[in-house]
C-alpha cells in the first residue's frame, strides 16, 4: 500500500505560502510540482487542477482542501502539503476558508491505490489534533516531519 510519506518530500512541504485566491494557490501548487517534475509543464498541471475544481470543490471542510488530479505524463503519484499565510475562499463544503492543502497528483490510469491515498489523507485530517499540529509548525521541515510522524502515529 502506498503511504503519503513515500510520495511527499521536504521540498514539497511549505509553510506561509502566499494565498490570495483559490486560483493563485493552484498556480503556486503547479509551480512547486513543476520544479520536481521538469517533464511536466506547470501550466498543464495548473489547468488539470482547475478542471478538477470545476467538477466540485476539493475544499473538504475545517479549513482543509485536497486538490487532486490525474496528469498525463505523471509516472507515479506525488504529493505536496502547503500551509497558507492567510486562509482563502475555496468554495469548501462548510464555507470555511482554507489554509491547509494536501495535494495529490496521480498518473492518468488512476487505480484504487490513489483512492486509498485520498482516504488516508482525509481520515488523517478529520482529527482536530492533527489539524492543530499542522497549523502550529513554523518551518517547511517541521511540516514535513509532522506529516511523517502523524502517519506513524507519533
Amino acid at each position: 500500500m502506498i503511504r503519503l510519506e513515500n510520495i511527499l518530500t521536504p521540498g514539497r512541504s511549505l509553510v506561509n505560502v502566499p494565498g490570495g485566491s483559490k486560483k493563485r494557490v493552484l498556480e503556486q501548487i503547479a509551480k512547486v510540482i513543476g520544479q520536481d517534475l521538469p517533464e511536466l509543464d506547470p501550466q498543464s498541471i495548473f489547468e488539470s487542477f482547475v478542471a478538477r475544481e470545476k467538477l466540485g470543490s476539493t475544499g473538504f471542510g475545517n479549513g482543509i482542501a485536497i486538490p487532486h488530479c490525474r496528469m498525463p505524463g505523471c509516472e507515479a503519484p506525488l504529493s505536496a502539503v502547503l500551509r497558507l499565510d492567510a486562509p482563502v475562499d475555496f468554495d469548501a463544503i462548510d464555507g470555511a476558508p482554507v489554509d491547509l492543502l494536501f495535494v495529490l497528483l496521480v498518473p492518468e490510469a488512476a487505480t484504487d491505490e490513489h483512492l486509498e491515498l485520498l482516504r488516508q489523507i482525509a481520515s488523517m485530517l478529520d482529527q482536530e489534533e492533527v489539524r492543530d499540529r499542522l497549523r502550529e509548525v513554523t518551518t517547511d521541515q517541521e511540516l514535513y516531519q509532522a506529516v511523517v510522524d502523524i502517519q506513524h502515529g507519533r
